[in-house]
């Protein structure tokens, strides 16, 4: 081990030359995060129509990737790229009409981003929905709703971007999972019990993903991240039939904004290809539970 000279030591104290002394940790310049080699390369943002999918297509094109965004709708996404080009970012949206609950539209997506594109380097599974559906008294059609999207879409989405990167020799490529601080916890409200139990799935599953990855032998990451609350129309659309409570919901405490988690996803990204982040739980300051 090299220890740090006179002027390096000096540096350490003072904050001063090649680098800046962190808890006792001797940091070079070249250990500074940076977006650099994902500029021109293609990013998939699953729900990318709204809320936190829609700050990630965001900010991926404003650091110069090309994004496909998916969703069900895409008049939004429509929007959101022609404001991406009137601001001049560097890079590009490419909205996609796709139903994530059917494996043949996923299937599709693919088969279209490899003919047009080349294929997928960052896969960010975001897609998700709640059903009012309690454990005791839920309607089954709900529970399979968020099963198939929460779930299976992300396994499937994950599955077919690993075969994408390893088609093209791709080894340094990214699949971030956007989970849920209801994978790492139950709370007392019976709505979301089985909308948590499917992020507690993400959380396993992700882990699984990494551990398969290091199998295969490939520097492909593997990623979660889990938000508390976040001001988007998902209570909104949790509790469709009372907007009340679905705006009560975000009124006691400041939430988290969509970018914040767009942040977190840039930051991941950024880190270099060595640096492995298995999970990211950020919430609100004032997010008792």
């Amino acid at each position: 081990m090299d220890f740090p000279g006179p002027q390096e030591k000096a540096g350490l104290l003072l904050g001063s030359g090649p680098g800046v002394g962190v808890a006792g940790c001797f940091l070079k310049e070249s250990s500074t995060p940076s977006m650099e080699r994902w500029r021109g390369r293609l990013a998939l943002v699953t729900g990318a129509s709204c809320g936190i999918g829609a700050a990630v297509a965001r900010a991926l094109v404003q650091r110069g990737l090309k994004v496909v965004g998916c969703a069900r709708t895409v008049s939004n996404i429509e929007k959101l790229a022609a404001e991406c080009q009137s601001a001049g970012y560097p890079g590009t949206l490419v909205p996609y009409k796709c139903d994530l609950s059917h494996e043949e539209d996923i299937l599709s997506m693919f088969s279209a981003v490899r003919t047009q594109h080349k294929g997928v380097d960052i896969c960010i599974n975001n897609a998700g929905l709640a059903r009012p559906e309690p454990l005791l008294s839920g309607h089954t059609s709900g529970w399979k709703d968020m099963l198939n999207v929460n779930v299976l879409a992300v396994s499937i989405c994950t599955r077919e971007a690993y075969q994408s990167m390893r088609e093209r020799s791709v080894d340094d490529g990214h699949i971030i999972n956007i989970s849920s601080m209801l994978g790492h916890r139950v709370v007392a409200q019976s709505d979301v019990h089985f909308y948590s139990a499917t992020k507690f799935a993400i959380t396993a599953l992700t882990e699984g993903l990494r551990q398969e990855l290091r199998e295969a032998n490939t520097h492909i990451r593997a990623t979660c991240i889990s938000p508390g609350l976040v001001e988007t129309g998902f209570a909104f659309k949790l509790h469709d039939n009372d907007p009340v409570k679905a705006a009560e919901t975000y009124e006691h405490i400041k939430c988290l904004k969509p970018e914040d988690v767009a942040e977190a996803v840039i930051f991941v990204l950024s880190t270099p290809p060595h640096v492995q982040i298995g999970d990211i739980q950020i919430m609100p300051t004032e997010q008792v539970t």
